[in-house]
């Protein structure tokens, strides 16, 4: 079928630009649609390139990405509530990725009837609809949302900004990071993501949703990711508050902390896979700036299958207090655990602290704490880590998350029935 190259007349001011090393343009490309529905004169909307004046995707269109469409700096994107947006294959740098570089913006605003919805191009899913064609397991067929602001990150060699994982070095478009805590990067919110985490490099996948230096001016709530390969939400520094988060069937860890991120994470839900690692992943500062991270309100629910499926890992001298957990449905032997390199000195110190666990189906609920630690590390000794967890554990079968917020999503929907 011939495709139409939208001229700029056409586009109504949509400046067809290029700033990446590749020096791409916006493309865009459109095609009489299976959207379906009752609009016959639907459309398929393909995306490739760099965005370089503001751009409003709408919902009376399926739009696709094709390769890396980059959000350049200065310029907003902004997506209508119900806008599908689904992604062709691609593998390393040919990887299908929505990204916002440092000082672009998205203005996603979707609302509880009507998500926006990022999907693979494999998915089946219609106008109009919000479930697919492709279940939780399937897995890795496009790459994911990537935002990346100016707020402070601890890195390696204390460098003040950082190459996100996934974009060539040669493209400045990936660097993320800065001394604006209080940075503005748009709005997500009512966003489903899935199906995403494909690979751009020998053990190297996309994360669903990644946040790379995003800071507090950013509003991050209701977001659910499903069947990504790699982490479902990753925090890359920053200072950025995140709500109503649900990840589900991830293929390694639910929500990942890394770089000293010092925002707060409150009523969250991972829920694992046949193949998911930890719930949680939390890391610490990589250089000399230090950042603490708040967890409040979280539910983790366990895979019977998953060989790996542990409840959490705090390493890397991670700092912060996670508070208010539910956690149910572990395999026997599992673990939160405080691993290498500073983790126990941290808690000795007060810098990493625990509140009101409640532990379904473990007893004592304080048994699935336990400290790892490597040669040379501190240990926690009389009382130990586990006894002195009793303090903050308890048996139980309802707390963390308020699950009612997650209604709208489509592990709600879904005939796998994993959240009431």
């Amino acid at each position: 079928m011939k495709k139409l190259i939208f001229s700029l007349a056409l586009l109504g001011g949509i400046l067809a630009g290029c700033s990446s090393d590749d020096d791409q343009p916006i493309v865009i490309t459109e095609v009489p649609g299976t959207g379906g529905g009752d609009d016959t004169d639907s459309v398929d909307t393909t995306l490739s390139g760099n965005i370089t004046e503001d751009m409003t995707l709408t919902n009376d269109a399926i739009w696709q990405l094709d390769g890396r469409v980059i959000v350049t700096a200065g310029n907003t994107l902004t997506i209508e509530p119900g806008t599908i947006i689904k992604a062709f294959a691609g593998q390393e740098a040919n990887a299908s990725v929505l990204i916002i570089a440092r000082d672009a913006k998205i203005e996603a605003n979707g609302t509880a009837a009507a998500p926006i919805i990022m999907t693979s191009s494999a998915d089946g899913i219609q106008l109009g609809q919000t479930e697919g064609t492709l279940d939780e397991n399937t897995r890795g067929l496009w790459g994911g949302l990537i935002v990346l602001g100016n707020a402070p990150i601890s890195e390696d060699g204390d460098v003040e900004a950082s190459q996100i994982e996934g974009i060539p070095a040669s493209d400045t478009n990936g660097l993320y990071g800065g001394t604006d805590a209080a940075d503005d990067s748009g709005t997500i919110t009512y966003v489903s993501i899935r199906h995403g985490g494909t690979l751009i490099g020998e053990g190297n996948e996309i994360n669903g949703l990644t946040l790379g230096g995003v800071g507090t001016g950013t509003t991050i709530d209701h977001v659910e990711v499903v069947g990504n390969v790699d982490d479902g939400i990753e925090f890359f520094g920053g200072t950025v508050n995140a709500s109503n988060l649900l990840v589900w069937a991830q293929g390694d860890d639910g929500l990942d902390i890394d770089q000293a991120y010092s925002g707060t994470v409150t009523n969250a839900v991972v829920i694992a896979g046949d193949i998911s690692d930890h719930a949680l992943e939390i890391d610490g500062p990589e250089g000399s700036l230090n950042g603490a991270f708040t967890l409040n309100n979280i539910t983790l629910i366990g895979s019977a299958t998953a060989p790996n499926g542990e409840y959490a890992d705090y390493r890397d001298g991670a700092q912060g207090a996670t508070n208010n957990v539910f956690v149910t449905g572990f395999q026997d032997g599992k673990d939160v655990e405080l691993d290498n390199n500073g983790v126990a000195q941290n808690f000795i110190d007060g810098l990493i602290s625990f509140s009101n666990w409640v532990i379904n189906g473990v007893t004592p609920a304080n048994s699935i704490f336990v400290e790892k630690t490597g040669d040379g590390e501190a240990t926690i000794v009389s009382p130990s880590f586990t006894d002195q967890a009793a303090d903050w554990t308890m048996s139980g079968t309802t707390g963390g998350a308020d699950l009612t917020v997650f209604a709208w999503t489509l592990a709600a929907q879904s005939t796998s029935g994993v959240i009431d």
